[in-house]
C-alpha cells in the first residue's frame, strides 16, 4: 500500500472513532424501574403498562435496545410495598415509575437521589412527595389522579341516578391521608342532598364483606368507594356485593363501570401511563425532577352501565345520558 493511501485510510478511521462512539453512547442500555400497586395478573395493570411502554416507544425507548425494565408488582399490601421500593433502589435504576401516593413514599423513605415519576397520586404537596405543583424541588414528579373538588361530584351523580338514596357508605382506605380531604369534600354537601354518611373502613376482603351487608339494613342505601389501593384491588368482590344488596354505586375509575358497576367518574388513567412516559423521557435525557411540574388531569370521563342501572330498576335520567362519555349496555 502506497504511503497516501495509508494516511488517507488512517485518517478515515481516526474519523469514524468519534462516531462510533457517540452511537455507542447514545444506544447504552438504561434502566427503568417501574412499582406497580395492583397484581401481576391484573389486566387492568397490563393495559397501564402497555401504555406506559409505548409512550416510551415512540419517544426512542426500546426494550432490550436502549432500556431495561424491572417490574415489581404489590397487590394493595403495604408490606410488599416495602420490600417491592427497597428491592428497585438496590438495582440502581436511572428513574423510577411510581403508582399510587402509598408506593411514591415507600420510595422516596429509600432514596432521595433516584428520579421518580409518580402516577395516580391524590395530594403530593399535602402527602409531603413534592414541595409545590409548579416547581416539585426533589427527586419526584409526576401526575395527580384527583383534586378534592371532584368528590362532591360523586354524591351529586348518585342522586341524580338515584334520587332515592339517603343512607350512603364510603368505602375508604383509613391508612390513606390523601382521602381525607376526598371525605371532607361529600361531608360538605351531604346535608345539601339530604344524605346520612356511613364510613366504611377496608383493609382487606373479609372488612369489605362485612360491612357491605351491614349496609342493607338502612333505608335507601347507596354506595361510594373512594379510590384508593384497597377498593382498586378488590374492585370485583365491591361491584359484586352492590349487586347483591342491590346498591346503587358510584366509583372512580372507569374500570369499576366496565366490570358491571353502576356509574365511574374519574380521568382517563390509561393516558397518564402514556404521558408519563414523557416525563420519563425527560429525566433520561437529563432534566431534573425538580424543574418538572406536577400535571393533573386534563380530563374526567363519566361512565354508565346501563345494563346495571336496568337490573337495579334504576332510570337514566336523559341529562345523564347526554353528558355521559360512555354508556355500557
Amino acid at each position: 500500500m502506497k504511503r497516501r493511501e495509508f494516511i488517507s485510510l488512517l485518517g478515515g478511521a481516526a474519523a469514524a472513532w468519534p462516531l462510533a462512539a457517540r452511537a455507542q453512547q447514545a444506544e447504552r442500555m438504561r434502566r427503568i424501574g417501574v412499582q406497580m400497586n395492583l397484581f401481576s395478573d391484573d389486566q387492568e395493570g397490563q393495559a397501564r403498562i402497555a401504555a406506559f411502554q409505548q409512550g416510551l416507544q415512540e419517544l426512542g425507548w426500546s426494550v432490550g435496545r436502549n432500556v431495561r425494565m424491572d417490574y415489581r408488582w404489590g397487590g394493595g399490601d403495604a408490606d410488599r410495598f416495602r420490600k417491592n421500593a427497597a428491592e428497585l433502589v438496590a438495582l440502581a435504576p436511572d428513574v423510577i415509575l411510581a403508582v399510587t401516593s402509598t408506593v411514591a413514599a415507600e420510595l422516596q423513605r429509600e432514596t432521595r437521589a433516584v428520579p421518580i415519576v409518580f402516577v395516580s397520586v391524590i395530594d403530593p404537596v399535602g402527602n409531603g412527595l413534592v414541595a409545590s405543583l409548579a416547581r416539585p424541588g426533589g427527586n419526584a414528579t409526576g401526575f395527580t389522579v384527583f383534586e378534592h373538588g371532584i368528590s362532591p361530584k360523586w354524591l351529586e351523580l348518585l342522586k341524580e341516578i338515584a334520587p332515592q338514596v339517603t343512607h350512603v357508605g364510603i368505602v375508604r382506605d383509613p391508612t390513606a391521608p390523601s382521602q381525607i380531604g376526598l371525605l371532607g369534600g361529600i361531608q360538605a354537601v351531604a346535608p345539601t342532598f339530604g344524605v346520612e354518611l356511613r364510613m366504611i373502613d377496608v383493609r382487606d376482603a373479609g372488612e369489605i364483606e362485612h360491612a357491605l351487608s351491614v349496609l342493607p339494613r338502612f333505608p335507601h342505601g347507596g354506595l361510594i368507594a373512594q379510590a384508593g389501593r384497597f377498593a382498586f384491588a378488590h374492585r370485583e368482590l365491591i361491584v359484586a356485593l352492590a349487586a347483591r344488596y342491590r346498591l346503587p354505586a358510584v366509583y372512580s375509575d372507569r374500570v369499576f363501570a366496565a366490570g358491571g358497576g353502576l356509574v365511574s367518574y374519574g380521568p382517563d388513567r390509561v393516558d397518564q401511563f402514556r404521558r408519563a412516559a414523557a416525563y420519563v423521557d425527560r429525566i433520561l435525557k437529563g432534566e431534573k425532577p425538580a424543574d418538572l411540574p406536577v400535571q393533573a388531569p386534563t380530563k374526567y370521563e363519566l361512565v354508565i352501565n346501563l345494563k346495571t342501572a336496568k337490573a337495579l330498576g334504576l332510570t337514566v335520567p336523559p341529562s345523564l345520558f347526554a353528558r355521559a362519555d360512555e354508556v355500557i349496555e
